[in-house]
């Protein structure tokens, strides 16, 4: 399954399509026959299926499309990156058809994709692939962090060059560098210890260099927004700063975030107008760490960060 869709044609019913598209991909009309209503109530467009798809939103198009493909029982399944779209509930649907294959029917699937969340979801094993080399092969939980790692290609992760970035130029991010509490360069944050993020940015003398609100956007595996950092929020807006580079620190105490990899977003406005806005700047990695300092792990299942809390009995 490369691409869900492949064979469709517009001028055909949904109905049709299902049978064209089940014989493209291998199945007989007696197959077609015996999973029919389970392909259309997964796809849920019983109400058009008799309407041609050329009038299918692009959403009803794709669950039709991967209900046939997921309906198919060949002994190993290979999924590329298919599952990256339509919308969420969609997408969640997809994976728990992609488990209930692999765990329940006994068949194999050999899913590609770079969705940590969606591998860790439906793989028990990885193969981490880089240049064609085979670099790690293990247990999902381990082989995962260590891509993340890699996927960093130095400590100094830098941003000059990066042309996919919106704004009017006021400042532009140059790098980000990651320390801990004592300022050691690191890859890798830890959970409970203080992390630095060391923003570089360059002022641009053209503009009115004044008022300056930078905010990191903080997101989780599944490209959820799961916090915000902003002086902004902190009332801390740099209200005047000079031409030329320059270096912001934004301090965590404690980090608060499970183990895994953020994808952080980095903005900056200047004057109320957006300076650089750059989506997906870099990937912070977690590491476990004792949060609560009790010589205690916290539980990784339990949600997306941590809070300080504490219980006591009321008598």
């Amino acid at each position: 399954m490369l691409e869900v869709g492949t064979g469709f044609h517009g001028d055909l019913s949904g109905r049709e399509n299902i049978y064209l598209n089940g014989s493209i991909l291998g199945m007989s009309k007696q197959e077609i026959d015996r999973k029919f209503d389970e392909i259309v109530a997964f796809a849920e467009i019983e109400k058009f299926l008799d309407t041609p798809v050329k009038r299918y939103s692009s959403g009803m198009y794709v669950r039709l499309a991967f209900a046939v493909a997921a309906h198919l029982e060949p002994e190993i399944l290979i999924v590329d990156e298919v599952l990256a779209v339509g919308d969420a509930a969609f997408q969640k649907k997809c994976i728990g058809k992609m488990k209930d294959v692999s765990r329940n029917e006994g068949r194999t699937i050999l899913f590609v994709s770079h969705s940590m969340a969606a591998v860790q979801n439906i793989c028990d094993k990885c193969l981490y692939l880089k240049n064609d080399e085979l670099m790690e092969y293990g247990s999902t939980e381990l082989v995962i962090p260590k891509y993340l790692l890699s996927s960093q290609a130095s400590s100094t992760v830098e941003l000059s060059d990066r042309s996919d970035r919106m704004g009017n130029g006021a400042v532009r991010f140059q790098s980000i560098v990651f320390k801990d509490g004592t300022g050691n360069v690191i890859n890798n944050a830890q959970c409970g210890s203080a992390l630095n993020i060391e923003l570089t940015l360059l002022a641009n003398p053209k503009f009115d260099l004044s008022y300056l609100q930078i905010s990191i956007g903080v997101d989780d595996e599944n490209g959820i927004r799961i916090t915000h950092l902003s002086n902004s929020s902190t009332n801390q807006i740099i209200e005047s700063f000079k031409e030329g580079t320059f270096k912001v620190n934004v301090n965590l105490p404690n980090v608060p975030l499970k183990q895994g990899g953020y994808t952080l977003t980095l903005f900056s406005s200047v004057n109320s107008e957006v300076a650089d806005w750059i989506q997906e700047a870099t990937v912070l990695q977690v590491e476990t760490g004792d949060f609560f300092k009790t010589g205690k792990l916290p539980e990784d299942s339990q949600g997306n960060f941590y809070i300080n809390h504490s219980f006591n009995l009321v008598k």
